[in-house]
């Protein structure tokens, strides 16, 4: 497998020869896919809903490849990509079933246990129905730094938000946690 050059990647997708644009894109898929994945499936839990809003990801980025100006990093314009359409989707789903935005997301506790591609135990079962308890911009915040060891620096340019902001908010989702998992 060839190594990912992000320059060379650039490039083929500004160089006017539909094939070669073709071919930069399918490297972006492969090198940035499982990384996207788990980053939407943190946030709606669903594998299926997962692969649906990873698609409609790339098609988003595909269409609007010529709209990249290269001022951020492509894995930070890819991955506010995927974090819009999952809240996209996440507050489509709670209209559709009548929930409040200040109820948490907790009915997708019952999707999760029901969800084949699930294997995790009872004790991490009750950290995702504890995550699920935080208010969505929490939740986020928590994922990437709990999970994916993201530096507030990288969170903030990804959320625009300032780096105490998310530090607070980090301090406050990992409270709520704790306090869930001590109580439950």
């Amino acid at each position: 497998m060839a190594i990912y050059n992000e320059e060379e990647v650039l490039n083929g997708l500004h160089s006017g020869d539909p094939m070669v644009q073709r071919k930069a894109f399918e490297k972006i898929v492969v090198y940035y896919g499982e990384k996207l994945y788990w980053q939407i499936r943190k946030m709606v839990l669903s594998h299926d809903d997962t692969n649906d809003l990873l698609q409609n990801t790339f098609v988003k980025a595909w269409m609007s490849i010529d709209l990249f100006r290269g001022d951020a990093k492509l894995s930070t314009w890819l991955y506010k990509i995927a974090i819009n359409e999952s809240i996209t989707f996440l507050n489509k789903q709670r209209a559709h079933i009548h929930i409040s935005i200040d109820d948490g997301d907790i009915h997708l506790a019952d999707k999760l246990e029901n969800d084949d591609y699930f294997d995790g135990d009872a004790a991490q079962l009750k950290l995702q129905k504890a995550i699920l308890t935080l208010p969505e911009k929490q939740r986020l915040v928590f994922n990437m730094r709990y999970f994916d060891e993201m530096p507030y620096e990288e969170m903030s340019k990804l959320l625009d938000t300032s780096v105490g902001a998310l530090k607070a908010s980090y301090h406050h989702a990992s409270k709520k946690v704790e306090d869930f998992l001590n109580n439950n």
